[in-house]
């Protein structure tokens, strides 16, 4: 693993030389009251960096590609946030990226125990949200074929705030009933699915049932699972099945992933892809780190040859957790969504 201050120092030189930056980081880079390439000297120097994520809003996405990576890059695609509080913000993708970070998700999926070359059933947001790519690069890596449902969270969340509950409870169930469809014919080995609806499909024995009998491992993320449906998935309802959480988000390009080892009554701890994508837990009304056991707001880094995207203030709550040895940043545990972000409410559907 890079060393975490040499590895920002080397990234600060390819993302502001004129060389390589994107033609975003180097007009933007006018603005700062510090210079990157001379001032950012370790990890916990990416705080001066002012949070920039709004912008991406309207940035022309083709000004975040490096220049370094030449004419013609080789881009997976652009993706956006969820749309919570107004217009998306978009990012690009570079295949390189995307590749390197599949290959550590997939190593964690080793080490937690899931099936290679299984078909997988993806219940997760598709379109412009990454997971949905992730789920496929994950299918076709890890595993042999990715069966999907279509889901669009950004509807869900629509209904709710109208008070159009009962609306997004029937499309929930309408998303259940095409997953029991590839269940009962298909071979699927590996299910992966965010809480809400794994908490659907638990209500239906039958399809409990087939997940008994064909799933071999369930990997859950988008929304926090709290500790007591954690502990009633492992024991009682999928007793045996390897159940495993992803907590990511597009504006990191990735996911960070549960900690391997916990107990059935521990709280699930993520760590994350260190260190091209860490997490700091703060005091939102101070910005200083909370103390490890202590909940705060998490932040989040990017750094990477293909993206920058540092000191970005997520709109969960978690609790501070020490990272193992020699990765940058925090772990986290006990996430859940905060009431109101950019003064707008976060309302919480089926991811």
């Amino acid at each position: 693993m890079p060393d975490p201050d040499e590895f920002v120092r080397a990234a600060m030189e390819w993302h502001f030389s004129p060389e390589t930056g994107s033609p975003y980081w180097l007009r933007r880079a006018r603005s700062l009251d510090f210079d990157p390439r001379r001032d950012i000297k370790t990890h916990a120097d990416l705080a001066l960096f002012p949070n920039i994520v709004n912008e991406l809003r309207d940035v022309p996405v083709r000004d975040l590609v490096p220049r370094g990576y030449g004419e013609n890059p080789d881009l997976v695609g652009t993706f956006e946030s969820g749309g919570t509080t107004g217009a998306p913000k978009r990012v690009i993708c570079p295949r390189d990226w995307l590749d390197r970070m599949v290959a550590w998700s997939n190593a964690n999926l080793d080490t937690h125990g899931f099936p290679r070359g299984a078909q997988w059933l993806g219940l997760t947001p598709t379109g412009p949200h990454i997971v949905g790519r992730i789920f496929q690069e994950s299918a076709t890596t890890h595993g042999s074929l990715g069966f999907t449902v279509d889901l669009d969270p950004r509807w869900v969340k629509k209904l709710i705030a109208s008070g159009r509950g009962d609306l997004a409870d029937d499309y929930a169930e309408h998303l259940i009933d095409q997953a029991a469809f590839i269940l009962r014919t298909q071979d699927i080995g590996v299910l992966t699915i965010t809480p809400p609806l794994l908490e659907r499909l638990a209500r239906r024995d039958e399809l409990v049932d087939l997940v008994a009998e064909k799933v071999r491992a369930i990997r859950w993320g988008g929304t926090q699972m709290d500790a007591d449906s954690r502990h009633l998935y492992r024991t009682e309802i999928f007793p045996g099945i390897p159940l495993y959480g992803h907590y990511g988000s597009t504006m990191i390009l990735g996911i960070a992933g549960q900690r391997y080892g916990l107990g059935d009554d521990d709280p699930c701890v993520f760590d994350t892809f260190s260190p091209y994508i860490t997490f700091c837990v703060v005091d939102p009304t101070t910005g200083d780190p909370v103390p490890y056991g202590e909940r705060g707001q998490v932040v989040m880094h990017h750094v990477s040859k293909g993206l920058l995207l540092p000191n970005n203030l997520e709109r969960d709550l978690a609790t501070r957790v020490e990272a193992p040895d020699g990765h940058a940043g925090d772990s986290v545990a006990d996430i859940a969504p905060v009431t109101h972000f950019d003064d707008e409410a976060v309302i919480e559907g089926v991811y």
